[in-house]
């Protein structure tokens, strides 16, 4: 059965962004944001405890250094650095885990370094590296070097889907700075495709083709709540 999966916990200090409480009871898997793109140790600990709390397993949701940008600004950084950046991200959300008895489910990067790793080698490799290390499935993109890289190097790929984000022609994600909000009729309707005919429509009306062992809401998609709960209807009504 597909999963459903949602980036969270990205709030900062004072700040927060989504409503991970309405969203929790929705998923099946939290990506939890690891301080370089949003959250802190507060907000943290906070979400594994929600997750605990709603029996969501829990993976790492590294980023690009780039809080000020929510990490969707593209950097250059070698693999060597990016491996470490990385390592530091998901071992503080370990220390998390560990103090609420959870194990780290997967890694899922974000934003630019997500897109990044679909079509550069090294980044590729430096995040199959970090699995190497933490010995977890590693979320990402069917037909992108997530896929053949990740395989390659011999660990568990799990296939994304995005209900709320557009796809263009080649079938590569638009990652925008902020996300609108998504109709989430039309959102259902286009994870039911996906899941049953391998496809979805780009933003040119072209089919390109896709595979969702899991689909992905973001939390801070405006009507996000209403969003995953059109989606979690879909994905029953398609077991």
């Amino acid at each position: 059965m597909t999963i459903i999966n949602c980036d969270m916990g990205e709030g900062f200090g004072l700040y927060r962004i989504g409503d991970d409480e309405g969203l929790m009871p929705l998923i099946d898997v939290a990506n939890v944001a690891c301080g370089f793109h949003a959250s802190d140790f507060n907000h943290m600990r906070r979400t594994v405890q929600l997750a605990k709390a709603n029996g969501v397993k829990v993976g790492a949701h590294p980023s690009l250094p780039d809080l000020q940008g929510f990490g969707r600004r593209e950097m250059k950084i070698g693999r060597e650095e990016l491996v470490n950046c990385m390592i530091y991200q998901i071992g503080a959300l370990k220390g998390f885990l560990q103090a609420e008895g959870i194990e780290l489910n997967h890694i899922k990067p974000h934003g630019s370094l997500y897109g990044m790793a679909a079509r550069m080698e090294d980044v590729a490799h430096a995040v199959a590296d970090v699995a190497d290390i933490f010995r977890v499935p590693l979320y990402g993109m069917a037909g992108t070097l997530h896929e053949s890289i990740y395989t390659a190097r011999r660990h568990v790929f799990v296939s994304e889907f995005y209900a709320d984000l557009d796809y263009n022609d080649q079938g590569g994600l638009i990652i925008t700075r902020e996300h609108a909000a998504t109709d989430p009729q039309a959102a259902a309707a286009a994870c039911l495709r996906a899941m049953r005919e391998g496809v979805v429509r780009s933003v040119g009306g072209v089919d390109v083709p896709v595979r969702a062992d899991a689909i992905c809401v973001h939390s801070d998609t405006p009507n996000a709540v209403q969003v995953a709960q059109a989606v979690r209807s879909a994905v029953k009504s398609a077991a």
